[in-house]
């Protein structure tokens, strides 16, 4: 009995923190714009060399703690972003073509390919260098201990980024805190 209490309250205490990070203030820190998409700068292919990084556009709820906390994970691995804060994504997540079931608090777009979700720096330096036949990569939900939402050392949840191909389906492209 003691460890389900114990297990409840892991997970009492990781939802707070999910909510807390995601009704943060907004993120005041990173630039915004009310430039429509269709007058977004057109995004060319790059190696992943951090100096020749392409640019990251960014669409995210402007009260979102976590997507802002994203946003600073990208931009430490050396990533330029563009960020727009929008009251409804759905518009966004279908035009760049997010499977059902698959979407994030945020998503962003870099060469040709969406990012939806908590998506590791690294895993999109690896999609950039590869540059598959694919959508995106999608973390689905909002993991705890992926980046933009910490969790306390041992309470990581592991989760897997997809690859999101042509068809919209899926496969494994990562495994995370395993």
């Amino acid at each position: 009995m003691k460890t389900k209490n114990t297990l409840l309250i892991t997970f009492a205490l990781a939802s707070v923190t999910a909510l807390a990070a995601c009704a943060q203030a907004p993120d005041t820190a990173a630039p915004t714009t009310s430039a429509p998409m269709s007058e977004m700068p057109t995004m060319t292919h790059q190696t992943h060399d951090v100096a020749a990084l392409p640019l990251v556009v960014v669409s995210k709820s402007p009260s979102c703690g976590c997507c802002g906390q994203w946003v600073e994970h990208m931009r430490a691995a050396g990533f330029t972003l563009e960020v727009h804060n929008m009251a409804n994504m759905n518009p966004v997540k279908e035009r760049v073509g997010v499977p059902p079931g698959k979407g994030s608090c945020h998503t962003a777009e870099v060469a040709g390919y969406f990012i939806e979700g908590h998506v590791p720096a690294e895993d999109v330096q690896r999609l950039l260098a590869e540059r598959p036949a694919a959508r995106g990569l999608a973390v689905p939900g909002m993991p705890m201990g992926s980046p933009g939402m910490p969790v306390a050392p041992g309470h990581e949840q592991p989760y897997d980024v997809l690859l999101v191909a042509e068809d919209g389906s899926t496969s494994v492209y990562a495994r995370h805190n395993d």
